[in-house]
């Protein structure tokens, strides 16, 4: 059963995706929304779909106090925005699995195009903005939101994830592994996201061109990829 997690955004399509697979999978989800009205609705569509999960729908400050982990699903355009109005709310020891991708999309560009971000990531610039002692770990950056929406489709790709340490990225690996079909891979540390958070612009190209919800899936792996994870574990 999976650690239970807050999800800030989770009433946009990644977040709620996430939510519903992870509740099926016995786990415990707090869905956060600027507007606590859409958490609400969010927390009834999801409970639609997985009947029993365990939810509960709050604004963004709330959902973020109540997990030790949280998954940051908003839009390049509203990270900024929301890490800073949580910064009072976070404390030390929480995990941040933070999504977020610079699309283009953010100033109305193309979404198949990334804009620079400063601090080399979207994922860093998180790191940077999160108070000391909360650890961010970039993730799932190439998953179809509509693939985890969907439960009945069966996902068999990987989770690329980076982060600065190792026991971070064993706790969010363990997390995503409850996901059925779903497998992280250690990239390296955070400044790898610089890469992994362009590969959805690319699958965003991909997928229109073949009208499809592709993932990655990394090849030639040995079939333990956390040997030292399960020793920091």
């Amino acid at each position: 059963m999976p650690e239970p997690v807050s999800i800030i955004g989770a009433s946009g399509a990644l977040g709620f995706g996430l939510a519903v697979r992870l509740a099926r999978a016995g786990g415990e989800v707090v869905i956060g929304s600027r507007d606590i009205g859409r958490a609400e609705e969010a927390v009834e569509r999801a409970r639609e779909r997985v009947p029993g999960g365990v939810f509960d729908g709050v604004g963004n400050a709330e959902a973020a106090a109540a997990s030790e982990i949280v998954i940051l699903t908003v839009p390049f355009r509203n990270q900024s925005e929301t890490l800073s109005n949580l910064r009072d709310v976070l404390r030390p020891g929480q995990l941040l699995i933070d999504t977020t991708v610079p699309l283009a999309a953010a100033i109305g560009a193309k979404a198949t195009r990334t804009l620079g971000v400063w601090q080399g990531s979207a994922a860093q610039q998180a790191q940077e903005m999160v108070p000391e002692g909360v650890s961010v770990v970039s993730a799932l950056h190439t998953i179809s939101a509509k693939s985890l929406r969907d439960l009945d489709n069966r996902l068999d790709e990987d989770v690329l994830l980076a982060g600065d340490r190792l026991a971070d990225k064993v706790r969010a690996a363990t997390l995503i592994h409850a996901i059925e079909g779903l497998r992280c891979v250690d990239c390296g540390g955070l400044e790898m996201a610089r890469l992994t958070e362009g590969l959805t612009a690319l699958m965003i190209s991909i997928n229109v061109r073949y009208r499809a919800h592709a993932g990655v899936r990394i090849t030639g792996l040995p079939d333990e990829l956390w040997p030292a994870a399960t020793a920091a574990g």
